[in-house]
């Protein structure tokens, strides 16, 4: 048995150092109770995974949730889920494809139209690690879904939620962008070999770079 002892305590630190790091570096759970009745929350890409999590914990709260997602079906099964879980039925699906200006321009509109108020917006969706291709206006996928998207999509809000204020936006990004660097010559990847890690961690170098500079012009307005 003693012969077992050194490479399970090995095994025990490595996961506790590991559990240690993981709190460390997402801040742990998050520790307030405080509910959002009367609030309207945007998400996007939030029928799966981070994006969903956050939808269904916001809906317990009380809050109005829009999901906006490419795949208008998986859209609407994650808001049937959530209201039944949360027993919150104002839980809503509507169309959304960051690859297309036109998609978002009129998710965008329709919002702007048909809701009173936007309190929070949170860019979630994202493609990760994909083959080289282009959206459907010719940017690069990667960064035109992470990055270029959200810049619209939060751009055409802004009015709606600087009405709101104080509100927020939240934009989800990587530690992937600590190694991202940004091509301005070319971010599409035109002349270049493309490359889809590096891809990937331009489009989260941007997440951040956008959410600095928003954060500075809008300080005092929000």
């Amino acid at each position: 048995m003693s012969k077992y002892i050194l490479p399970l305590s090995a095994f025990g630190t490595a996961v506790g150092f590991a559990v240690l790091l993981k709190d460390y570096v997402t801040r742990g759970p998050c520790p307030s109770k405080a509910t959002i009745p009367g609030k309207t929350v945007v998400i996007t890409g939030a029928n799966t995974g981070i994006g969903k999590a956050t939808a269904q914990e916001l809906a317990k709260r009380g809050g109005r949730i829009i999901l906006g997602c490419r795949d208008l079906v998986k859209c609407e099964a994650a808001a049937r889920e959530i209201r039944g879980k949360t027993l919150n039925p104002h839980v809503y699906a509507r169309e959304l494809d960051l690859a297309s200006v036109r998609s978002i321009r009129r998710f965008a509109q329709a919002i702007n139209q048909e809701e009173r108020r936007v309190d929070i917006l949170i860019n979630n969706a994202g493609v990760m690690r994909c083959p080289a291709g282009k959206t459907e206006d010719g940017f690069d996928m990667q960064f035109g879904v992470n990055h270029l998207g959200h810049f619209l999509l939060t751009h055409l809000l802004l009015e709606k939620l600087q009405d709101c204020a104080p509100s927020r936006v939240i934009n989800v990004s990587s530690l992937a962008h600590v190694v991202g660097q940004m091509d301005f010559e070319d971010l599409n990847w035109d002349r270049k070999k493309f490359d889809t890690k590096r891809a990937y961690c331009q489009s989260k170098l941007a997440n951040v770079l956008f959410t600095r500079e928003l954060a500075a012009r809008l300080r005092g307005k929000s």
